[in-house]
């Protein structure tokens, strides 16, 4: 009899110490990947809440324009070139376009037409680009701001911000998966002594079923 109940003991410490152990792996994981997450998580969390308002959050775009004339020598190879359609921009032509109007666009994909040499270069929170005239060599450098709340929403949205900014987007949305699963078992684990635990998970998952269902047309 002894034996056994020796044994219920040994058994329980054991059980005791898995959940141990496995407690102290899901707070690790939840507070280094809520770490990792944490600045970037406030930031779409901000910048949600300006993109759902951002009929009431406008500003006044700020447009500035530069203006040159490339060299002969440049402007006879544009002249020249028989492209039209879509094209990476000539290394001649980069190179002249970086002197005249401090603008790099080596690279870049331009719309060639019999007129003109246009280079579109979108970027967040705003908008700019070149215009090359072909045969008088003018070239047009436009830039627009819309201020720095727009410049995070395109943040937000991960739009034309390159593909550095979409990595650490996939690692953030990965880092915060691994912060809402670890507080969901975590939740698990505690909802015995918090009657509430579960009803609170409920509502936040019913909360915007009913809104989609009834609410969204």
């Amino acid at each position: 009899m002894n034996v056994n109940v020796r044994d219920v003991a040994a058994d329980r410490a054991a059980q005791a110490n898995r959940r141990a152990q496995w407690m102290r792996q899901l707070r690790q994981w939840h507070w280094i990947s809520g770490a990792i997450s944490l600045v970037s998580m406030l930031l779409f969390a901000i910048t949600g809440i300006t993109l759902n308002h951002s009929s009431l959050i406008e500003s006044k775009p700020a447009v500035s324009t530069q203006e040159a004339t490339l060299p002969e020598a440049v402007l006879a190879d544009i002249a020249n070139a028989p492209k039209t359609g879509r094209a990476v921009v000539l290394a001649p032509l980069a190179s002249a376009v970086a002197s005249a109007v401090g603008v790099d666009v080596s690279g870049r994909e331009a719309e060639w037409s019999d007129g003109e040499v246009y280079i579109s270069l979108p970027r967040p929170g705003g908008d700019a680009w070149v215009s090359v005239d072909r045969k008088s060599g003018d070239v047009t450098y436009e830039v627009t701001d819309r201020g720095w709340i727009s410049y995070l929403n395109d943040l937000h949205k991960g739009r034309h911000t390159g593909s550095a900014w979409s990595l650490f987007i996939d690692v953030f949305a990965l880092c915060s998966i691994v912060f809402c699963i670890t507080g969901l078992l975590l939740l698990q684990m505690y909802a015995k002594g918090r009657s509430s635990t579960w009803p609170l998970v409920g509502l936040g998952l019913g909360i915007p079923v009913l809104l989609a269902i009834f609410l969204i047309h």
